[in-house]
């Protein structure tokens, strides 16, 4: 997969962190946690990102996207190639992950990133 369009567009998310994790998974943060995550290496699956429980049951039972590997408890969904879903519709559901993930920082840090 290429992970640059995913990356550009995560990175220009504000406050934004990249770390390279597990061998070959570009972590896309915010406040330290996890948002997005875009797979390096060919695989089983290319992108996965965090959703609501409702968001999370529509779209696995949509075809090419399945639970994310070990981390679907938290309501993360994966897509198996970046033609699971349009890439306006990807980003999209990017931004939510990211400001679903941001609502749960502690409110000190999330007064911090707005500065």
């Amino acid at each position: 997969m290429n992970v640059e369009w995913l990356r550009k567009f995560c990175m220009s998310l504000p406050h934004t962190t990249e770390e390279v994790l597990w061998g070959a998974d570009l972590v896309f943060k915010i406040g330290g946690k996890m948002y997005a995550v875009g797979v390096l290496d060919p695989g089983p699956v290319c992108i996965s990102f965090k959703c609501s429980p409702e968001e999370f049951a529509e779209l696995v039972e949509r075809p090419g996207i399945i639970p994310a590997p070990y981390s679907a408890r938290y309501h993360w969904v994966a897509l198996e190639s970046e033609d699971a879903l349009p890439r306006v519709e990807i980003k999209r559901l990017v931004k939510r992950s990211y400001d679903l993930v941001f609502e749960k920082l502690p409110k000190k840090k999330q007064a911090a990133l707005r500065g």
